[in-house]
């Protein structure tokens, strides 16, 4: 499966943003899907991901409340609603899947991954 991620930008603080994950290639909805995200000298963290088969989402404590996370398997699309942020959002978002029902929040269990979109939050 291909990803391709958008819809980073600058944005002030207690703004929003909404981020979208359009996948293509195989049954999309056979993978759970994640948003990982990257700060500069930082490891790349969970954030969010939903599975394939009901829908749940999974949260990062730090975006629980401000982010939401949803999936539309008809148009092979995962968006991430960012609301309320905060210059700690700042990263590169990156949205990854991986062939199965179970969404995990390690990024080594992901085979795919889209190519990042920044996100910048100014104070």
């Amino acid at each position: 499966v291909q990803l391709q991620a958008s819809g980073g930008g600058l944005v002030q603080a207690g703004g929003s943003l909404r981020l979208s994950c359009a996948a293509s290639g195989r049954t999309f909805n056979s993978y759970a899907i994640s948003w990982f995200r990257q700060a500069p000298g930082k490891e790349r963290e969970f954030v969010a991901g939903v599975d394939w088969y009901v829908s749940i989402p999974y949260y990062a404590d730090s975006v629980k409340g401000r982010f939401t996370i949803s999936r539309d398997n008809a148009k092979n699309t995962v968006d991430l609603q960012m609301n309320s942020l905060k210059p700690e959002d700042t990263a590169v978002y990156y949205c990854a899947a991986w062939r199965g029902n179970v969404v995990l929040r390690t990024r080594q269990a992901y085979n795919y991954w889209g190519q990042g979109t920044q996100v910048t939050v100014s104070s």
